[in-house]
This record gives C-alpha cells, structure tokens and sequence, in this order.
C-alpha cells in the first residue's frame, strides 16, 4: 500500500478526471503510474540509431558513395572468407 498527499486542489482535480473516466480515484493513479513507468522504460531503450550506428557510413569517411558500395563490399569479404578456408 501506498499513501500520497496531496493539496486540496490537486485532489479535486484527481476525483473530477477519475469520474469522467468511470474509475475510482486509485485506478485513475494506478493506471497513470503505469503509463508513466512505461514510458520511463522505454526512454531507456536505445534508439534506432544506437541499434544500428555500427552499420551506417560516416560522413567522415571521406566516401561519398559509401551507402551504395557497402553490399558489394559484404560479398566481397564473404566470398574471400569462403575462399581461404
């Protein structure tokens, strides 16, 4: 169990969005902690860019037609692997 205080303001504000929703006052906080956690957890998460930044080309690498190559590249260093086993 948990026990929040809060102004009076603040509590009128709670019952009035809880009965607009159909809930009680303590599925109205549970529900929106639940999304808050949510939420939290997800910025956590790495970003699209994080997952795969090791595979995108670098601007500084001075190869304008990098994106474009690197499939040719990948066969290349597949087919010299096979090739030297």
């Amino acid at each position: 169990m948990l026990t929040v205080k809060m102004d009076a303001e603040l509590e009128r504000e709670l019952e009035g969005a809880a009965r607009a929703a159909g809930l009680t006052k303590s599925e109205f906080v549970r529900r929106g902690l639940q999304d808050a956690i949510a939420r939290a957890k997800k910025r956590g998460a790495p970003t699209p860019w994080e997952l795969g930044q090791d595979l995108f080309g670098k601007v500084s690498s001075g190869r304008s037609n990098l994106s474009q190559t690197r499939a040719r590249e990948l066969i290349a260093v597949m087919r010299n692997a096979k090739a030297a086993r």
